[in-house]
């Protein structure tokens, strides 16, 4: 039913102040959403977040239901709870196995494989390890590179980064955000992680960590504020602003937490005294829950501020959890996922994506325009390679003619629908040498491959089939030899369409040898 509106007399005067105020170049905020042709787009990302450091299950039986497993009972998300429940989560979301690659591969919209960061960048010197390519891209991005919000921005985006960058090293380009299409940088450079959460400590400026110290909130030094609330606050002054200013706004909302290292944020200490986990691992679960509240924290202002209707929100980790849960297996931080952070197996790149309307209203035009079916499970592959194509895509913005995208538009996805056209593949090359060595592994249509290069002897091969197996218990290398054989030539495939670099011995480039 439409309904005319009839303006009263007073209703004439209330709008005349308004103009008046508006002339002074002051803006009050109505309760109501304000209407723009641009959606405001917020990416919510946590640092080492996985799959299972959440009381929102994204783990799928085999009818696509999301089951709860024990540590989804161990933490304490409920604004990650109401997002899903007004939005879309995908049970099987991919990032690569460490944080640098993940992070230049949503600036980028392409594979670490092509883009060539294909370790976390060390701040100081080139961090290659022993048979790393010598050339591989320890440098980052730099102000040539084509980025998410240097194209925002020319559509006419705010674009505001907060939190951790870790895009290049110190001395860098890419090491201030604001070379890289960023209007606006807090506390952003090159560090990895934080030298102290603690605002008592400066965050690493007083006497913590040095090395390590967040730039920035200087306001907050010697005060009883934890690094995610700091940053939250900054986070919605910023928005304030650009709603102020009138401009749709891009908001990198990239937080330091869960990285180490693992400081209790006293705030939520008292729910995990009683779990029965040690001093570290209660400390984690505080980290998760205060990045929750930051969460609720963020939606609630865009709310209050009449922006929710027109605002797009999605959160997800960075890669595997890196959780301290004692476990004789080596993998509990991801239980009953195998790995962690830098591992080779599911823990190590699954990762939670949910994606809502900050307010959800079907009679949004955007909102009509790309809708998002509140409570919606999505059980078609997802990744950090798509993020670029769906986001230039909904701020109506193109790439330059030639760039090589690797990612997917999500848009069918996000509706609850499959995509028919996209590939379910998912390349993680680490040619580097951490919790797993000198590896590559490929996950497509429900087949998973693992390659390991011939550093020491000869090369290894791990086949799963993750629709039977989604926990890798079983691996087919040496059952299913045809099988084997099919995944690797894809895997070569798609290494040599992306012009991979290898780890090399001897001055030689270590090639995927077919079994």
């Amino acid at each position: 039913m439409k309904i005319n509106w009839i303006r009263s007399p007073k209703k004439i005067v209330k709008e005349s102040i308004f103009l008046i105020v508006m002339f002074c170049g002051v803006l009050s905020f109505a309760q109501n959403d304000k209407t723009s042709d641009k959606p405001n787009i917020i990416l919510f990302l946590v640092d080492d977040m996985g799959l299972m450091d959440t009381s929102v299950p994204f783990i799928a039986n085999k009818s696509g239901e999301p089951v709860k497993y024990p540590l989804n009972d161990y933490y304490r998300t409920p604004n990650m709870e109401k997002l899903a429940a007004q939005g879309i989560r995908f049970t099987n979301f991919y990032a690569h196995s460490v944080c640098s690659p993940t992070r230049v591969s949503i600036m980028t919209g392409q594979n670490s494989a092509r883009h060539r960061t294909t370790n976390w960048i060390k701040s100081e010197n080139n961090n290659k390890t022993p048979y790393g390519p010598p050339n591989w891209n320890w440098t980052g991005l730099d102000k040539e590179s084509v980025t998410l919000p240097g194209l925002l921005k020319l559509k006419g985006y705010r674009t505001i980064h907060v939190g951790k960058a870790h895009f290049a090293p110190f001395e860098y380009e890419g090491a201030d955000p604001l070379n890289l299409g960023f209007d606006i940088n807090i506390a952003g450079s090159s560090i990895g992680q934080p030298g102290s959460y603690y605002g008592v400590d400066g965050f690493g400026n007083l006497g913590g960590n040095e090395s390590r110290a967040v730039p920035g909130l200087k306001k907050y030094w010697g005060k009883e504020v934890f690094l995610t609330e700091a940053l939250t606050q900054e986070a919605n002054e910023a928005i304030t602003q650009a709603a102020k200013d009138g401009k749709p706004f891009y908001l990198y909302m990239s937080h330091y937490a869960v990285h180490t290292p693992f400081q209790s944020d006293s705030r939520f200490a008292d729910h995990y005294q009683n779990s029965g986990k040690d001093r570290r691992a209660q400390a984690y679960a505080t980290l998760i829950e205060g990045i929750d509240k930051s969460l609720g924290d963020i939606v609630r202002h865009v709310r209050k501020l009449g922006l929710g209707e027109n605002t797009i929100i999605m959160f997800m980790g960075d890669n595997g959890s890196d959780a301290p849960l004692k476990n004789p297996d080596g993998y509990g931080s991801s239980a009953p996922l195998k790995g962690k952070k830098g591992k080779h197996w599911e823990g190590g790149m699954r990762v939670p994506f949910i994606a809502a309307w900050v307010k959800p209203n079907k009679g949004s035009a955007l909102q009509k325009a790309l809708p998002i079916p509140g409570g919606t499970v999505q059980k078609q592959m997802g990744t950090v390679i798509d993020l670029f194509p769906t986001l230039i895509n909904i701020a109506e913005v193109s790439a330059p003619d030639g760039y090589a995208l690797d990612g997917f538009d999500l848009n069918k996805q996000l509706r609850g629908n499959k995509n028919k056209s996209r590939k379910e593949s998912f390349l993680n090359h680490f040619p580097h040498e951490h919790r797993t060595d000198y590896f590559t592994s490929l996950v497509k249509d429900g087949c998973k491959v693992v390659y390991h290069y011939q550093i020491n002897g000869n090369p290894r091969y791990e086949l799963f089939n993750l629709n039977q197996d989604p926990f890798e218990t079983t691996n087919l290398a040496n059952t299913k030899p045809a099988v084997l054989k099919e995944m690797i030539a894809n895997l070569i495939n798609q290494l040599k369409d992306k012009n991979a670099l290898y780890p090399e011995k001897n001055g030689s480039a270590l090639e995927v040898i077919m079994p």
